[in-house]
């Protein structure tokens, strides 16, 4: 990967602190885009205020976290005794606390810049042990909404991914047989289980995974996450909502299909047409410079302007969601795309779902994954939008 800037020199001025420091394991974003290295254990990442890094590990992760890791300076918890310090101490958690005390205390750490998830117990020992914590806003969150080329890369192969597992849902669904108001396939009714099925194997054939995919039908898509485990139903929308991730790369891609087997109503064709002209409108706003605010205002605008409720006048039907996310090593990240005046820069993968949710009608929702680009935006998302199958 092309090394972005890592630098949070700025981040640690304005808190008034020597150092960052955060401890994680393979669920931690922020210490695996830092470190590129994953491990199951917690292990540490500390940022000096000149700018050295230091990557805190197991023993036994040391040979791997040489080959597989972009910081050089590698500490193990031998270094700091923790073998000694756990006969010591008999509890493992106040042993690796005292190795990390060990460790800030021979870089000359006094003040210490924490993320806000930073673990309490780690935090009271390193104050009783005589340092100054402060928590801050992880500063490397603005820094990976700006994609580098391999983060592209690895996004653009998730997505993919995604639209494979999407063309296999849509087809079980189309090829699926209408009776009495129910879908089957194979004889057997189908379910929003099969379906969910079909898009874990497809994601598994790719190399990638997928937790909390959406397969919801009927009064269920009245709800913008609600789910459909038992049968599909005929002539009822279908929303597929698949954010699958990369196992190797960890890079989440997104996208959002509504469909329907069978014949629309009016009112539902009505609230497609809606929601797809909210989506354009949406993505013709998308460029840098633009106010994330202006997006989600603009994609109101044409749902008002249609007749339908949005939240932002304080309704609980209609559109009831931000207009989009950050997409990348977690599902959402910086930018969000709603009411807030983040500008828009090139190099921010974000979505654009508008949706509209009515309990006595159901809900459609359509999502596009975009990057920003210097002139507007690439869609990255090339899966066709039929709504009537």
């Amino acid at each position: 990967m092309t090394e972005p800037e890592f630098s949070i020199k700025k981040a640690l001025e304005e808190a008034g602190t020597d150092a960052y420091l955060m401890t994680g394991n393979l669920h931690n974003s922020d210490i695996y885009y830092v470190t590129r290295f994953l491990a199951s254990d917690d292990f540490g990442y500390l940022q000096t205020d000149t700018g050295e890094e230091v990557l805190f590990i197991s023993d036994m992760e040391k040979g791997r976290a040489e080959i597989e890791s972009r910081v050089s300076t590698i500490k193990t918890m031998q270094d700091l005794g923790y073998r000694e310090k756990m006969k010591e101490k008999k509890d493992p958690s106040i042993a690796y606390a005292a190795c990390l005390s060990e460790l800030l205390a021979g870089e000359g750490i006094k003040k210490i810049a924490v993320p806000y998830d930073f673990p309490i117990f780690y935090s009271n020992f390193l104050i009783e042990a005589g340092f100054s914590i402060v928590p801050i806003k992880s500063p490397f969150r603005k820094i990976r909404s700006l994609k580098e080329p391999e983060e592209l890369e690895a996004i653009k192969y998730t997505q993919t991914a995604g639209e494979k597992a999407m063309e296999a849902a849509i087809a079980l669904i189309a090829g699926a047989e209408a009776r009495e108001g129910l879908l089957y396939h194979a004889g057997e009714a189908l379910t929003g289980s099969k379906v969910l099925s079909v898009i874990d194997h497809t994601l598994l054939d790719y190399g990638c995974e997928a937790e909390e995919t959406i397969v919801s039908c009927g009064r269920d898509t009245a709800n913008p996450h609600g789910t459909t485990d038992g049968p599909l139903r005929a002539n009822a929308p279908i929303i597929l909502d698949i954010f699958p991730r990369s196992k190797k790369k960890r890079y989440f891609a997104d996208m959002t299909r509504t469909v329907l087997h069978g014949e629309a109503s009016e009112e539902l064709k009505k609230m497609y047409k809606t929601v797809l002209a909210a989506q354009k409108k949406g993505l013709e706003m998308v460029k840098p410079g633009v106010k994330a605010a202006d997006v989600h205002n603009a994609v109101c605008d044409i749902f008002e302007a249609h007749g339908y409720d949005t939240y932002r006048s304080g309704a609980k039907i209609g559109f009831i969601h931000s207009t989009g996310h950050g997409v990348g090593l977690d599902i959402h990240e910086l930018p969000a795309v709603g009411e807030n005046e983040v500008l828009l820069e090139a190099g921010n993968v974000i979505t654009i779902e508008p949706g509209l949710y009515y309990p006595e009608i159901g809900g459609i929702r359509l999502e596009d994954m975009v990057l920003v680009t210097k002139n507007g935006c690439q869609n990255l998302t090339g899966l066709e939008k039929r709504f009537v199958l």
